[in-house]
């Protein structure tokens, strides 16, 4: 059951032009570029663990999308123990410049926070803090773009105590305009419940004591660099249909 997909089937139904589709999760949003791979009208970007070490086995940077819609399919393909600050920097070296060339008419957001260092099912080495800071960029880049229409969804995450209400609180918090500072505390009903129902204790504190900083792409790149060979692989693969010079 594909809920994202059904949404932009609604909203391309309801009259949108275009749409973006950012995929945050962990594995590769296989489906809604599948669903949408020859339509010219929806722009799909997923960020995941590369194909060559995770599942489902796609979501190379070759696949840029069907005839008549090339272009329109993008994928960063990231070496496993990626962490905030590498995530970060793919992320602001592909979205940001991909959405302003397509303009779309809304955003929407698969928020899997199964990107965590601390997550069972994969090799990514995010925080609490890194995630957090993708919210917000996809809020401002709404706001940039979009007048504000940004529809946020789940998606994977598997540490269901340590990691996944924190994220996905800060992420509700981020879309209600009320972001929570990251060294907030843990509400105690919450770590009583865990206490109660895990016979553990859970996290003190909204955060995981990390600083979400990153090197911009365009203060250059290391070639030798595995996380910027696949940065500069998307980029090359697919920036030049959007008019953009994948190098700068």
């Amino acid at each position: 059951y594909n809920d994202p997909a059904l949404a932009i089937r609604a909203l391309l139904d309801a009259g949108a032009e275009r749409v973006a589709y950012v995929d945050v999760d962990v594995h590769h949003g296989d489906g809604v570029q599948a669903v949408f791979y020859d339509d010219p009208r929806v722009l799909t970007i997923s960020l995941h663990e590369t194909p060559r070490t995770l599942f489902p086995g796609t979501g190379y940077p070759d696949e840029t999308g069907g005839p008549g819609a090339e272009g329109s399919a993008v994928n960063v393909a990231l070496p496993p123990g990626t962490t905030d600050s590498g995530w970060l920097r793919s992320f602001h070296a592909v979205v940001p410049p991909l959405l302003r060339s397509w303009r779309p008419k809304i955003l929407v957001s698969q928020d899997g926070c199964d990107t965590h260092v601390e997550d069972p099912l994969a090799h990514l080495a995010l925080t609490v803090d890194g995630q957090r800071a993708s919210y917000a960029a996809m809020h401002s880049l709404a706001h940039e773009l979009c007048e504000g229409r940004w529809l946020a969804t789940g998606g994977g995450g598997y540490a269901i105590v340590d990691v996944v209400p924190r994220a996905w609180t800060h992420l509700l918090a981020e879309a209600a305009g009320s972001p929570i500072p990251p060294d907030t505390v843990v509400p105690e009903v919450w770590r009583d419940h865990v206490a109660s129902t895990f016979g553990r204790s859970g996290p003190v504190r909204m955060t995981d004591g990390q600083a979400p900083d990153f090197d911009d792409w365009a203060a250059g790149y290391d070639p030798g660099d595995w996380l910027d060979q696949a940065i500069l692989a998307t980029r090359k693969a697919v920036f030049p249909f959007h008019g953009i010079n994948p190098e700068w």
